[in-house]
């Protein structure tokens, strides 16, 4: 797995977007992606990955992930 560009996203929000570096992180992927527009490329996570994610990592009844699962 690559590591993701952080610093060129923020940049990116900070010079295009005018955003200061508070509002970028305040942003969800969604938002970040739909400001970004149409050549932002695909969403950062899709539907099917969120699901993968959840079937590794699921919460237990206290609705918190058990480390032990």
């Amino acid at each position: 797995m690559t590591a993701f560009d952080w610093a060129a996203l923020l940049r990116k929000a900070v010079r295009e977007l005018g955003l200061k570096p508070q509002d970028f992180w305040a942003l969800t992927p969604a938002e970040l992606w739909l400001m970004l527009g149409p050549d932002a490329g695909a969403m950062p996570m899709a539907r099917s990955r969120l699901d993968e994610l959840v079937r590794a990592f699921p919460d237990n009844s206290e609705g918190t992930h058990d480390a032990r699962d």
